[in-house]
């Protein structure tokens, strides 16, 4: 293991192959000596390794049926550009003493992404231990005890053990996410009426439950958020959905998210699918705006009797909508039904939205409806 000053950012690692019996100091030799002037003074290996900003050069070789077979270490304290530059010119050398040889450059270690990690690995034995000292006071560690007791409070419920805070039978209201990571966050922010479902096949516990209880399912804003919202409105009595900023999973959310998630939570009668009577006035008229647009990125406007007002490509759709006295009553395209998209055509008194998937919506007004295109 070679040791590197503690300004090392890079770590350069290259083998060597000779055509012949060459030794480590015929190696760094032809290291200075071939890139020597090569790339001006500012990069010069020599200068640099004077200032401290190239280390000690460690190369390690051996020798073996008239050939040798070597690896090269270099740290280096330069920027990244600056550093494969370096190395890049180390495949530039031909020859090392007397022999022909080859030089290729395997990696460049990132060495302080190796000390964060062994820094997180450490704190996390330091905080441990300081837990396990009682004497040890500050608020800070008292917090994160506090914390840290709201982690184990994670229980196994129902037959089938889900995850799930200790305050599901007490609470009138539950929150349903899709797994234990999940739980886990919330209970660190205070909030134990919280079960996971453990997968899209939603367990008979979660059933049982949202039968007895109001429950919000709370969602990433991913695709596999809309997966489990499926299943659970086709199978469990769900009273409001909340969904995470799109691209985002639950677990990674802070406080001040999960509040604001959970404020703007949407009741379920406004994310059922589109109103019975819309499809059954003409379900092959409708079928036949979503061949229309389907794969095409085009957008039409519809009135409420399923008749053509106007099509457009899905870049323009809020724009027109915008800009135009359009009296629509509902929306097909080609696209992700977006926060935006909901925010103008509520105003434009559009009643329904028809979309690819639902994207991050977390305000949906009583007056619109919207449906995915699997769901026609």
């Amino acid at each position: 293991m070679m040791k590197v000053p503690d300004t090392t950012k890079y770590l350069i690692h290259a083998e060597i192959v000779a055509d012949g019996v060459i030794e480590r100091p015929d190696v760094v030799g032809a290291i200075f000596g071939q890139t020597e002037g090569l790339l001006g003074n500012d990069l010069d290996l020599r200068e640099l390794q004077k200032t401290g900003r190239i280390g000690r050069i460690e190369v390690k070789v051996e020798s073996r049926g008239g050939k040798s077979y070597g690896e090269i270490k270099i740290p280096s304290s330069l920027d990244k550009i600056e550093t494969a530059i370096i190395a890049a010119a180390l495949e530039t050398i031909e020859r090392v003493g007397p022999c022909s040889a080859r030089i290729e450059v395997k990696k460049i270690e990132d060495v302080r992404a190796t000390k964060r990690k062994k820094i997180v690995e450490r704190s996390m034995e330091i905080l441990k231990e300081l837990f396990e000292e009682p004497e040890i006071e500050s608020e800070k560690i008292t917090e994160l005890v506090k914390q840290s007791l709201r982690v184990d409070e994670v229980v196994e419920y129902g037959e089938e053990k889900l995850p799930a805070g200790p305050a599901i039978d007490e609470s009138d209201a539950i929150i349903v996410v899709e797994g234990r990571a999940d739980v886990i966050n919330l209970l660190r922010h205070g909030i134990r009426n919280v079960i996971a479902v453990e997968g899209t096949n939603i367990p008979k516990t979660i059933i049982e439950l949202s039968k007895k209880k109001t429950v919000t399912a709370f969602l990433d804003g991913d695709r596999g958020g809309e997966l489990i919202l499926k299943e659970l409105l086709q199978v469990a009595d769900i009273d409001f959905v909340a969904r995470a900023p799109e691209g985002k999973g639950v677990e990674d959310l802070t406080l001040k998210e999960i509040l604001k998630a959970l404020r703007n939570k949407v009741p379920v009668e406004q994310i059922h699918v589109l109103k019975k009577e819309v499809k059954e006035q003409n379900p092959e008229n409708l079928k036949a705006h979503k061949e229309r647009v389907e794969g095409k990125l085009l957008a039409r406007i519809l009135d409420k009797n399923l008749n053509l007002i106007k099509e457009v490509p899905v870049r323009d759709l809020v724009k027109t909508l915008k800009n135009n006295n359009i009296r629509g009553s509902i929306i097909i395209f080609d696209g992700v039904i977006t926060q935006r998209l909901v925010d103008v055509a509520a105003k434009k008194d559009i009643n329904y939205i028809i979309g690819v998937k639902l994207g991050s919506v977390v305000k949906l007004p009583t007056s619109l409806r919207i449906m995915t295109f699997d769901q026609i």
